[in-house]
């Protein structure tokens, strides 16, 4: 197995740091691109696994962290760059995802890529800006949402929005790093701006593409039910509920076993039946 790490650059002057896994067979293989939630990254607690359990079935795997996620180069795992996080939002992220495909165009013969089998892979937020991206990017052939949220609008609706416009920042408690993590008014302007691009119901309508749903039965942050909202949307996309799985599909992090936690095994498996389709 062969694992190449580097950056590219990103959104607004900013470096998108991933890594690509795959055995190389001299063989064009599929590839992967795995998109990342909301205070995630790319290497966050059993997502090398995961790629690794891709690779292994003979896709290629490309994770990357978003260029503002927070997270730097030099520090990978963590968020060393909160301003950078306060500066993010959605149509960077869109943005981000075509640098990566626009690299992948160009790459296909070292990497030894299929440039006609490009899927697109997101968990939680950054499922949601899969189904974005899938909607107004032809270049990907096939859509695999984990956990993904249903409407970006929904990320508003406990703010007090005049508040933050009069401050122009709040803040979002990570529990696990123990940081106060700010998100800038700029995040909610880019919002309403871009609200048409942004509109995920009308996105998961206009999709032709085939499309795989996975949700935890027991998800306690982005609720079952969003899921089967987004398949009502969009009929001839396929839904499977892992029962007895949480948000991250029984992940963590740090994520110190060797091995993956039923769930995400699970969802590993209907995820390449659907791609082998």
């Amino acid at each position: 197995m062969q694992k190449t790490e580097l950056s590219i650059e990103g959104s607004k002057q900013k470096s998108i740091n991933l890594d690509i896994t795959y055995f190389k067979n001299n063989v064009k293989k599929p590839i992967i691109i795995f998109c990342h939630g909301f205070k995630g990254f790319k290497d966050w607690g059993h997502f090398n696994l995961i790629a690794a359990a891709f690779a292994k079935e003979n896709f290629i795997f490309l994770k990357f962290s978003f260029s503002y996620n927070g997270t730097t180069k030099e520090h990978p795992a963590d968020f060393a760059d909160l301003e950078a996080f306060g500066e993010n939002n959605f149509t960077i992220e869109l943005d981000d995802v075509a640098l990566i495909i626009d690299f992948i165009e160009n790459n296909t013969e070292k990497y030894e890529i299929n440039k006609n089998e490009i899927y697109l892979m997101g968990h939680s937020r950054g499922g949601g800006i899969s189904i974005l991206k899938s909607a107004e990017d032809k270049r990907i052939k096939k859509l695999i949402t984990w956990a993904s949220v249903k409407d970006l609008s929904d990320f508003f609706k406990h703010q007090d929005i005049l508040k933050w416009k009069e401050t122009g920042i709040i803040y979002t408690y990570n529990s696990r790093t123990k940081q106060n993590m700010p998100l800038h008014f700029q995040l909610y302007e880019n919002y309403i701006y871009n609200k048409n691009r942004l509109d995920i119901p009308v996105a998961s309508t206009n999709i032709n593409i085939p499309w795989l749903m996975v949700h935890g039965a027991n998800d306690e942050s982005v609720a079952v039910e969003c899921a089967h909202q987004l398949h009502l949307w969009n009929q001839s996309s396929e839904l499977v509920i892992i029962q007895q799985a949480d948000h991250t599909f029984g992940g963590k992090h740090p994520w110190e076993n060797m091995y993956l936690p039923q769930p995400t095994i699970q969802s590993i498996e209907v995820s390449v039946d659907f791609l082998r389709k």
